[in-house]
């Protein structure tokens, strides 16, 4: 086999053409699959959805979606990229090294701001997001529709089917325009929320609410046309049957003309001899549209995992909703359920392709100085005041201090057995002595 994967880690000038890739074949695990040319479907994962039918059909055209996304990225955008260092299993301190600087200048102008933020975007969109290291100071975001999860072998068929690479085409499967193959290594892949149906690609959390944004738009659809017929009940009129059908047609205009759009609302109808009008519909209060269209809000409000309070929708601003607790508590539901998690999991990703300084440190994120979550200091706060207290206490008990800030991070109490200092008091002396305790008492002492 030629040196395919010599050439795809080395500069970008040296890829295979389209006619080299289409000889080519990749080994894997001793067996060999077609690397391109005719792919078997079964053995390509490619997005569920339309990208460009959720960016203009929920994203772009729907003001739920749109203020649901930019909730989750304008805080989840925020946070900064860090070191963390890992002792004994248990988080360390945050530190900073110049390998950090792909992610905070990922590429020409850009900043980790708009990294997070196109990350948000695609998963919300797309269930994915792609992005290729093209050398130590580039990143490059990969259009999540333009990108083919390339398989060992169709996952029905086979028992071990494996990640073997991506291909992107420029433009989306069916466009002629030359691919780009890269490793797994070269590929950052983040799938946040994973497609029960598939192996390796994320699904969009729209998904499940498609129906529920379809609903969303044809009501606001529904209150724009009750707005543009005059904001008032559809009316139906009735003739009697000596009227022509000159004679109708120059009504319906002239009752158009005169009564049609919000600008002619709560004008007096005037009708001539032998009409009849029937009122055939219901205003908005009657069909209590509110209620009717804010059950929908407050559904795609869920799917995103931003509660209806924080969000700001109408469900959400009324009744016990406002009450201060239950805001709080939402927003803390926000905090732990969605942000945090999202967090660890897209540094977990971004992980795969930036240099560690150590065996012992990951990739982490710093939300301190994030308004949002000051809550979340506020929280921080106390919890360091009352480990300071239980430290205190365990130390003028006696117990070595090691051993008492292990058990504090543990919660293993085990770790205090046979780790008492022998001393006893606040002060750790011996009575009567005026020095400062480094020692046990000594067994005379104590038989004295």
């Amino acid at each position: 086999m030629p040196n395919l994967w010599s050439t795809l880690r080395g500069k970008r000038e040296q890829r295979y053409t389209i006619d080299d890739w289409a000889q080519d074949n990749l080994t894997y695990n001793g067996l060999t699959y077609p690397l391109f040319g005719m792919p078997s479907p079964t053995n390509v994962e490619d997005i569920e959805n339309s990208f460009l039918g959720y960016v203009q059909g929920a994203y772009k055209s729907n003001g739920v979606v749109f203020a649901a996304m930019e909730a989750r990225r304008l805080v989840f955008s925020s946070a900064r990229f860090m070191w963390q260092r890992m002792r004994d299993g248990q988080p360390g301190e945050l530190f900073s090294t110049p390998e950090l600087e792909l992610l905070r200048k990922p590429w020409p102008n850009g900043t980790s701001f708009e990294l997070l933020s196109r990350m948000e975007q695609d998963v919300s969109l797309a269930g994915n997001f792609y992005a290729v290291r093209e050398s130590p100071r580039r990143l490059r975001r990969l259009r999540p529709d333009c990108v083919s999860i390339i398989l060992s072998a169709p996952p029905d068929e086979a028992v071990a089917s494996d990640v073997v690479g991506y291909q992107f085409k420029p433009g989306g499967p069916s466009s002629r325009a030359e691919p780009e193959f890269y490793s797994v290594e070269e590929v950052v892949h983040w799938s946040p929320t994973p497609d029960p149906a598939a192996q390796y690609r994320g699904m969009s959390w729209l998904t499940p609410v498609v129906r529920e944004v379809m609903g969303d738009k044809l009501a606001t659809e529904h209150k724009l046309k009750f707005f543009e017929n005059a904001a008032t009940p559809s009316l139906a009129v009735s003739f009697k049957e000596t009227v022509t059908k000159t004679q109708f047609d120059q009504f319906v205009a002239a009752m158009k003309e005169a009564h049609a759009g919000a600008h002619n609302a709560y004008k007096p109808l005037f009708l001539g001899g032998g009409a009849d009008v029937t009122v055939i519909g219901a205003d908005l209060q009657q069909l209590d549209f509110k209620s009717t269209q804010g059950a929908g809000e407050t559904r795609i409000a869920t799917a995103s995992r931003v509660p209806a309070v924080v969000l700001g929708i109408s469900e959400g601003m009324q009744g016990s909703s406002l009450n201060a607790g239950n805001f709080k508590a939402a927003k803390r539901n926000f905090q732990d359920g969605f942000l945090h998690p999202q967090w660890e999991s897209a540094c977990a990703a971004l992980g795969m392709i930036t240099r560690s300084p150590g065996s012992d440190v990951r990739l982490w994120y710093d939300a301190r100085s994030i308004p949002f979550l000051r809550d979340d200091q506020t929280d921080e706060a106390e919890i360091q005041v009352k480990q300071a207290t239980a430290l205190r206490s365990l130390l003028d008990a006696g117990y070595k201090p090691d051993a008492a800030v292990a058990y504090i991070e543990t919660s293993d109490i085990r770790r205090l057995i046979g780790q008492h200092s022998g001393l006893f008091s606040v002060q750790l002396q011996k009575p009567g002595s005026t020095g400062a305790p480094n020692e046990a008492p000594a067994d005379d002492d104590k038989d004295e």
